[in-house]
């Protein structure tokens, strides 16, 4: 669940309670769900639909279908209110997380349903994807992926191809229009409260979610702050450098790292102004051994990926080093780790949310440049929106309001995308129904910790809004830096 971290050398483009009226198993029925299998879900699910019109204002002009899955509660005697997952991206399908989702959170399945819903635009709910959404172009040549026209040119012509199908209306996908989709599942699954949880771009859906339909939030938790009003993706420079800035600091503290790479930064701005140049480099996962011209874009994009996990993180020190030596198959090895091409994201979904709620305030965003991350993300984002038609966000939308129930809203101090500073602010906002919790060396998303998830379930399970913002959520506060990669032989030395 991340904001678009696809900007790596494999990517094709760079890269965000009452009780219920009757128990949910009962409503699930009227919502004409059936018995389905979930990838990497081990029990039955159930699988159903709501009819809802493309554009709101014309509800009988075409109409899409939005998916969603239940996973029932274990137990006989389970809680009315169940829990929604808002996916990331934008353009994830929260469907395709709940494998993964349901055995993070087992103990929630045990008294809660646990209910995904395939936001418009994303996974069975309207697809809007790209040719280079699919996983298998992950082994494309990684000169294509380099290529800014080409990319650019791929990316309009998607554009060009999804407006040609019957639900190809690309201002249709806001966040506020989907967050009606969301409560109109809701409402077939006849729940009065939902508890939210999401994390990077589905903090932000949960945040319109609350604003539209604050009597129907019981609980909510936010995680990795992306507010309506940061203006992706211009704030990513400064936030990138930042995270950047604590990698260089925190090798000059350790002292393996200081010995290793005494001249980490020097490296780095060797390597910056070596660029462009042309290399040899071994893809990552075909294994072949390519020609490339390596530019500024693309440097940067291959240490953007890493920052978001601290464990991947601990090895820019040595790719860094490497690189400005000329030797780049360790950088474009580490830069696809995270995973470059698709892996369920939806593209069209993505820049027609992007275009439509940030691009039109980019020019006024008052974040500055990074020093050496500049304003060369953005651009891309400002091209491709130049011409992508765009959805109209009411005025409110860009405005947090105080929270309507209690609301867990988590940072970690190490995230290169939603750092700390978007979460205090929105906190602030919430007031005081809203508490902000700190993990000081967590990437981008703190609930992939065990404990912090543990938190979570006590959180949602706490009888009041006053005993949930008391529970002890500081559990990882004092989880270490990850100690920086050191080859083996490089160890040996060091001793």
């Amino acid at each position: 669940m991340r904001f678009p971290a696809r900007s790596s050398l494999l990517s094709s483009w760079p890269t965000l309670v009452l009780m219920a009226t009757m128990p949910l198993a009962m409503a699930a029925d009227e919502a004409a769900t059936k018995p389905c299998r979930l990838k990497g879900v081990e029990h039955e699910a159930l699988c159903g639909s709501v009819r809802r019109a493309l554009d709101p204002t014309k509800p009988q002009g075409t109409a899409i279908d939005v998916h969603f899955a239940v996973l029932p509660a274990m137990a006989r005697r389970k809680a009315d209110d169940p829990v929604f997952f808002f996916a990331g991206g934008p353009g994830q399908s929260a469907i395709d997380l709940a494998g993964a989702l349901s055995r993070r959170y087992a103990r929630f399945g045990h008294r809660r349903d646990l209910v995904f819903v395939d936001q418009r635009g994303t996974g069975r709910t309207a697809p809007l994807k790209c040719a280079d959404d699919d996983e298998r172009q992950a082994l494309q040549p990684l000169a294509e992926g380099l290529d800014e026209a080409r990319r650019l040119q791929k990316v309009k012509d998607c554009g060009a191809a999804l407006q040609k199908l019957p639900h190809g209306d690309l201002r249709q996908y806001t966040t506020t229009i989907a967050m009606a989709d969301i409560d109109a599942v809701r409402s077939a699954l006849g729940v009065e409260r939902i508890n939210a949880i999401g994390a990077s771009y589905g903090t932000r859906a949960v945040l319109e979610y609350q604003r539209l339909f604050p009597q129907r939030v019981r609980r909510a938790v936010i995680d990795g702050v992306a507010p309506p009003d940061m203006v992706l993706p211009v704030s990513f420079s400064i936030d990138n450098q930042a995270a950047l800035e604590a990698v260089f600091v925190g090798c000059e503290k350790e002292d393996a790292c200081r010995r290793r790479y005494p001249g980490l930064r020097d490296d780095w701005q060797r390597l910056l102004r070596s660029l462009p140049l042309v290399t040899t480099v071994q893809h990552p996962l075909s294994g072949r051994e390519e020609q490339l011209t390596l530019t500024r874009d693309a440097v940067l994009g291959a240490v953007r990926g890493p920052l978001y996990v601290p464990s991947l993180a601990s090895g820019l020190p040595e790719a860094i080093h490497q690189a400005a030596q000329r030797r780049f198959s360790p950088l474009v090895g580490l830069s696809s780790a995270l995973g470059g091409a698709g892996g369920g994201m939806a593209t069209g979904m993505h820049f027609s949310v992007v275009c439509a709620e940030d691009a039109p305030r980019m020019a006024n965003a008052t974040d500055a440049a990074g020093m050496d991350f500049g304003g060369g993300f953005a651009a891309f984002y400002v091209k491709v929106c130049a011409d992508w038609p765009r959805g109209q966000p009411p005025a409110d939308f860009y405005r947090v309001g105080p929270a309507p129930s209690a609301t867990l809203v988590l940072s970690g101090g190490a995230d290169p995308a939603t750092p700390p500073r978007h979460g205090e602010r929105v906190t602030a906002l919430l007031g005081a129904k809203a508490r902000h919790v700190l993990v000081p060396q967590a990437g981008h998303g703190t609930l992939a910790l065990a404990c912090m998830r543990d938190a979570v379930v006590r959180f949602v399970d706490a009888a009041s809004d006053k005993e949930a913002l008391k529970v002890e959520a500081t559990c990882a506060a004092g989880m270490p830096r990850p100690t920086v990669f050191v080859p083996l032989g490089a160890v040996e030395q060091l001793k």
